[in-house]
Order: C-alpha cells, then structure tokens, then sequence
C-alpha cells in the first residue's frame, strides 16, 4: 500500500486500534505514529477524526515508540531554525503562570547574557494564565512572523503556529474538549532546529518524567528534564528540582533535588505580565538576585552547550 492509499484512508484504522478503552487499545508502532501524526500535521483529516484521536489517546497513553514517531512526523515538517555554530538552547513555553509568576523570560535572557542563541517556542494554552508571550511583550521581545536563524546573545520568541499550523490546530483541541492530547507532550520534546541544540524540556506530573526519559533515550535527542515551574521549562525558583541530561541514548543526573523544609522562600512578584517582567528587569540589572535553583538550571544548561 503506497503513501497516497494511506492519506486516501485518513486515520480510522488507527483509530480503531487505539480507541479501545484503556485496557483493549493496541498501541501502534514507530512509523506507523508517525504515519497517522502526519496526516494529523498536513491537516488531512476532519474535525471529528481529529477529535476521537485526542480523546482515544487521552483514555490510552502514549507509549515511548508512538511518541517517537509522532516526533519523526514532526520533526520532519517542522519550519526549522538555522543554528549554524551558535551554541543554542531551546525553551518550550506552553503552560504559563497560575500561582507563580512565569520565569521562562529569566531563564531566556539570562541565558543570552551568557551568549548562547536561546528559541523559546509556544502558544497559550489556557486562556486563564499569565504566558511567557505576554511577559517578553513588556521585555521588548515580540514574536516572530517567520522562523529565523538562531543568533548569539539573542532571544527569538516563535508561536507554534509559525512551526506548523497543523500542530498548533492539535493544541487548540484542548480548548474545545478541555483534555491535553500528545500535542502537548510532543511541543515539551521536539527540536524546532537543523542542527545541534539542547531542548530544556519539563513535566508536571511524576508519571510523565517516566514516559518523557524513555522517549528522550528512545530518539538520542540532547535534552535536560526538569520538573518545571507548573509545567514551565523553568525550575522552580523555591526549591531546586532534579535535572537529567540526555544525548545519544544515554542519561546523566546533574542536579539532585533539593530535600527537607524550604529555610528562605524569595521574594517573587504576582502572576501578571508586568509585574514579572519589571521583577525580571530588577534581576538582570543585577538589583535582585537571580533565584537560586534557577541559576543552578543556567549553569548545567551552559555546561552542555559551551564547552
């Protein structure tokens, strides 16, 4: 069966494999996930198909080799970032701020004060949190049009819609159906760039930290996990979380979590886009330090990038 049979059939026979119930459902192969995303990113398939996929997995789970062949299916249109020599670190910015302000910006800018080319992609998810697009709107960081090359020193903000209009049509299906779908998983794990770039991806959940390292292991990708900021690819400026690097199948602990009661807890600013951004402001002027576990997260990110 060739390709355009396969695009002709849209996504019903995959559909009934997944769609059986927790305990029923079949999980599908490399490329077979790969297949089916695909058709889910060309934006081939209905509404209604499109739906039952998000909703099918949300019931089942992805398993490591679906998830990396939805990347494979990414990856593979993708609008890409030219990296050149840059030494480039790509932050993915979807969940934003509910009860602590959103940090990403810090960790974006103060990487690019270090020199590293810093992508930070994404979209708001949720109409009721405060994102990272709103704070860099105050920072003089507007988001782009077009995908540009990565540049030393410098922050590059992309909406996912900019990457793939197809992918961000899969996000946008949570504010229909109120449910995450892989399209929220997948965005925390892809590189938008052609070449050498460490992801700094995150978790919310402890089970996701499972399901996330075999699929960071499972495609070689060079990533540091973190459980982040309210799923944020920031660590949480309280407490230091633990950090794992992965590149070419292999794992490395960096950072071992911080234990027991918090002695200080720092002093951060309310939730809304300007406060944050002044509070920001404030720390690269060197008037407030920056947080502790966060710029433990910048010295294993430099340590990976700059050697």
């Amino acid at each position: 069966m060739d390709s355009s049979t396969i695009a002709r059939m849209g996504i019903s026979h995959y559909i009934k494999e997944i769609g059986r119930g927790k305990d029923g459902a079949r999980a599908l192969g490399r490329a077979q996930a790969a297949d089916l995303m695909g058709q889910i990113l060309d934006q081939q398939i209905s509404d209604l198909e499109l739906g039952a996929f998000c909703i099918a997995m949300r019931i089942k789970g992805e398993t490591p080799e679906e998830m990396a062949g939805f990347l494979d299916a990414t990856h593979a249109r993708l609008n890409k970032v030219h990296t050149g020599q840059a030494p480039t670190v790509v932050l993915p910015s979807y969940n934003g701020a509910r009860k602590l302000p959103v940090l990403t910006p810090l960790l974006a800018l103060l990487l690019a004060r270090e020199g590293v080319a810093v992508v930070v992609h994404g979209s708001a998810t949720e109409d009721k949190r405060v994102s990272s697009q709103a704070v860099f709107a105050h920072l003089g960081v507007s988001p782009t049009d077009h995908v540009g090359p990565a540049t030393t020193g410098q922050v590059q903000f992309i909406p996912t819609g900019v990457l793939n209009a197809g992918l961000e049509g899969l996000l946008a299906v949570r504010r229909v159906v109120g449910l995450r779908n892989p399209g929220h998983s997948l965005v925390k794990l892809m590189n938008p760039c052609n070449g050498p770039a460490l992801v700094v991806s995150s978790y919310t959940h402890p089970e996701y930290l499972l399901s996330m390292s075999a699929t960071l292991a499972l495609t070689g990708q060079h990533a540091l996990l973190l459980r982040g900021t309210e799923g944020e690819s920031v660590a949480d400026a309280r407490r230091t979380p633990a950090m794992d690097v992965f590149k070419h199948g292999q794992t490395r602990r960096v950072q071992v979590p911080q234990e027991g009661s918090l002695v200080q807890v720092p002093d951060l600013p309310a939730t809304d886009a300007v406060g944050t951004a002044a509070y920001i402001q404030r720390v690269l002027r060197d008037e407030l330090p920056v947080p502790g576990p966060v710029a433990q997260q910048v010295q294993h990110i430099l340590q990976e990038v700059k050697p």
